[in-house]
């Protein structure tokens, strides 16, 4: 991949961007999606995925021409990511891009539609009704990527994505794309036949320096230890549950001490959600409550912490939670609480992730890296008995 085969106004924003030269997936995956192919891309999280499947596709657009590009997400949040960076590089060209995502409003997309845009971006279920509202021509859909496909082919999410390809044009360019999209390569294959697969996730090293550390405590002192976590000078972190249910009640006790947080809830609207995560991106929040619904795509500049108040239930969650900090060679730390019971279920998962896992401790308003010395308590003295003779 080189800069120079850009169109003109891609290269006045590449040069604009400050960069010299591209990451690893990003040169792998450029010649293949210029040439057609269908592939899978897997990297690291962090690792430029979305630029490395846009920037060949904007290189190819053709102004005027509608729905050329569809991308889907596994998320709204991921979706307005996307469509964010969108935007940016295709400054200059006249061209549009058009976010369609659920818990918007339909009809002013419909509108926005009638634009033309050259390229779309959404989730499954709101693309599905306009391609089915005859509102997108699925037949004009040159390519399709399926940015986080691990989760796009689960459970009702795949059905959608069926009908999708059903609708579109077969001799459509498909990429797939995902930190861990590895785990679903089997899958994949029943989608296509013959698939370029790129894995640069071994030899890639834009991941910075992460640190995994675990934290000793009990299921009753999580909250308290979250407090004293949001207490410290230099604290700023995205914080995990497993449960929502556990979240929200986190959230009110943390309240309570005013203590500033956000929640990022699916049950939550889409202003709410938008809300809750730009107050986060501002520092007016120093934590952001959430499920692995922000585990995936969620791209906050220089984020330093992740905290697993609960051990996430798979590789491929703690893998995606970890992956928002450390990104594009910062640094970062990630904290997971564990119970007695809870702790050989992280080692399982750092041995297969091949981490290195240490303990860390939080006294006297400090993160420590080795076990405190507690001062132990002066010896109370012994009253000395009266020796002398009881007086009758």
């Amino acid at each position: 991949m080189n800069n120079q085969e850009f169109v003109p106004f891609l290269k006045k924003n590449w040069e604009d961007a400050g960069f010299t030269k591209p990451a690893l997936i990003q040169s792998e995956v450029y010649t293949p999606i210029m040439e057609g192919e269908n592939l899978v891309g897997i990297a690291p999280t962090g690792s430029g995925k979305t630029l490395a499947y846009l920037l060949p596709l904007i290189n190819k657009l053709e102004a005027g021409m509608a729905s050329q590009i569809l991308v889907l997400t596994s998320s709204q949040e991921l979706a307005m990511q996307v469509v964010e960076v969108a935007r940016k590089w295709l400054a200059g060209s006249g061209m549009k891009v058009q976010a369609l995502i659920g818990g918007a409003n339909v009809k002013r997309q419909q509108e926005a539609l009638k634009k033309k845009p050259e390229l779309l971006i959404g989730t499954p279920g709101r693309v599905l009704e306009l391609i089915t509202a005859k509102k997108i021509k699925a037949s004009t859909i040159r390519t399709l990527v399926f940015d986080e496909v691990d989760q796009l082919i689960q459970g009702q999410s795949l059905q959608l994505i069926q009908k999708i390809l059903k609708a579109s044009d077969n001799e459509a360019q498909h990429l797939y794309f995902s930190a861990t999209a590895d785990v679903v390569l089997e899958e994949l294959h029943r989608f296509e036949a013959e698939l370029l697969v790129v894995d640069v996730s071994k030899e890639d090293d834009s991941q910075g320096d992460v640190q995994h550390f675990y934290l000793e405590t009990s299921d009753r002192k999580k909250v308290e230890q979250l407090r004293r976590l949001l207490n410290l000078p230099a604290f700023w972190g995205m914080i995990f549950f497993n449960q929502l249910s556990d979240m929200g009640s986190a959230e009110e006790k943390l309240r309570f001490h005013h203590l500033p947080i956000v929640g990022l809830a699916s049950d939550q609207s889409k202003m709410l959600r938008k809300n809750a995560i730009e107050q986060f991106k501002k520092h007016q929040a120093l934590g952001l409550l959430t499920t692995d619904l922000a585990s995936r795509g969620l791209d906050i500049e220089k984020l330093p912490f992740v905290i697993n108040v609960d051990v996430p239930l798979s590789e491929e969650s703690y893998l995606h939670r970890a992956g928002r900090v450390g990104r594009m060679g910062e640094t970062g730390t990630v904290i997971s609480f564990v119970t007695p019971q809870e702790k050989s279920d992280l080692t399982k998962i750092a041995k297969k992730l091949d981490l290195k896992l240490a303990p860390i401790y939080l006294f006297g308003g400090e993160l420590l890296t080795e076990e405190p010395v507690k001062q132990s308590e002066p010896k109370k003295k012994k009253s000395k008995k009266n020796k002398g003779k009881r007086r009758k």
